[in-house]
């Protein structure tokens, strides 16, 4: 293996031999992936959010879209942090007006956490043109290549899913 000057990325085909033509397709991954970070930062800078406040908005925005909301011990199971971390974002998010807490219909000892009007105008801002372009750029996907690629990407996510990656930190 080729050493890289300390302090420089690895070669890109640090993991891979370069002749095989697979991996243009993970190298095209790589770079969606980098671009759809790199657009929830920007996003989360814009609204004043830090990533876990702008995952939990998303939650909170499914919920709402599914018509489940979700209640604070959903959202903290969801997120994977501790109740109080749920507290914590949650007063967070209510005090920079992106959701509020409201009593559950069903179980009035419980809270459900619903998106403010402020937090669902910032979102279509930021996401409706880009959403639009994807599905445009889907749509221009021949039909017979759509499934292998909806295939593709959920054979990648799974071994991101998959045993052993719940122990890297």
């Amino acid at each position: 293996m080729a050493s890289s000057p300390q302090g420089s990325e690895p070669p890109e085909t640090y993991w891979y031999d370069a002749s095989d033509s697979a991996v243009e397709v993970l190298r095209a991954l790589r770079r969606f992936r980098a671009a759809d970070q790199a657009m929830r930062r920007a996003m989360g800078a814009d609204m004043d959010l830090n990533a876990t406040d702008l995952l939990a908005l998303r939650h909170v925005i499914a919920g709402e879209l599914a018509g489940e909301p979700v209640t604070p011990l959903a959202l903290a199971r969801l997120l994977e942090i501790s109740t109080a971390s749920t507290t914590k974002l949650l007063d967070r998010l209510t005090s920079t007006h992106h959701v509020r807490r409201v009593p559950h219909q069903s179980d009035r000892r419980s809270m459900v956490v619903l998106a403010t009007e402020t937090a669902h105008a910032h979102v279509r801002r930021h996401l409706a043109a880009m959403h639009d372009g994807m599905l445009a750029v889907a749509q221009a996907l021949p039909p017979e290549h759509r499934v292998a690629v909806a295939d593709f990407l959920v054979a990648m996510a799974e071994q991101l899913e998959g045993p052993g990656t719940d122990e890297v930190d």
